[in-house]
């Protein structure tokens, strides 16, 4: 006597499970890979705006007189919101080199700092430069 055996046709559970896995392992993947891409690009995007803002900052202090940027007190700091999530720091300070025979309030350190907040945290950007009076 001959058994014939029946070919079986459809899926078997096993196997509709194993592809779930496999699916759900791949767009995981894919989503946290997307995830980081997207939180990179923000973050550089957020730091370029942030220098950018720094750089016109110290342009717009090189345009001043020396008298507009001096003041009596040998460290000035002033903190303001310039944009929308962007804060600016100005720092002028006497400038120190190593010989302190040097006088005083003919050369200024500026330093600019853009704060910013970026996935709940406080992250700066910080631009100095040095202005000497013009005789």
């Amino acid at each position: 006597m001959e058994v014939k055996m029946k070919k079986e046709k459809g899926y078997v559970g096993v196997d509709i499970v194993i592809s779930v896995i496999v699916l759900f392992i791949f767009v995981s993947f894919i989503a946290t890979l997307s995830y980081r891409v997207n939180s990179s690009s923000k973050e550089v995007e957020l730091k370029s705006k942030a220098t950018e803002i720094a750089i016109a900052e110290i342009e717009l202090i090189k345009n001043k007189t020396w008298n507009d940027i001096t003041t009596e007190d040998t460290t000035y700091r002033e903190t303001t919101e310039i944009e929308q999530g962007y804060y600016r720091t100005i720092i002028v300070e006497d400038y120190h080199d190593i010989d302190s025979t040097k006088r005083i309030d003919i050369v200024k350190k500026i330093t600019v700092q853009i704060q910013y907040m970026f996935k709940g945290e406080q992250e700066s950007v910080e631009l100095s430069t040095i202005i000497a009076k013009e005789n």
